[in-house]
């Protein structure tokens, strides 16, 4: 039997998913808070190297994706933050 790789092909199934999926593209407040939080300690926390790279890493990371979907650059969007 022959392999049959399915990731590209249209069918009457793929667009069952896509109907349920609705994006909202408002700015998610607390997971944005969340991220600036992040990247304060984590530069106040830089003193203590492990934790301040623990809390610096990912609060830089989601503020830096905020605020390019704020800014509307291509490629970025409010969806990319991970739900708190």
């Amino acid at each position: 039997m022959a392999y049959v790789d399915h990731a590209f092909s249209i069918t009457d199934e793929d667009l069952d998913f896509e109907a349920s999926y609705v994006v909202h593209n408002r700015p998610p407040i607390k997971e944005i808070a969340l991220a600036i939080s992040l990247l304060i300690f984590g530069t106040l926390g830089l003193f203590f190297t492990a934790l301040g790279a623990v809390l610096f890493i990912p609060g830089f990371y989601y503020t830096r994706i905020a605020y390019y979907a704020y800014k509307g650059y291509k490629g970025f969007s409010f969806s990319n933050i991970p739900p708190v």
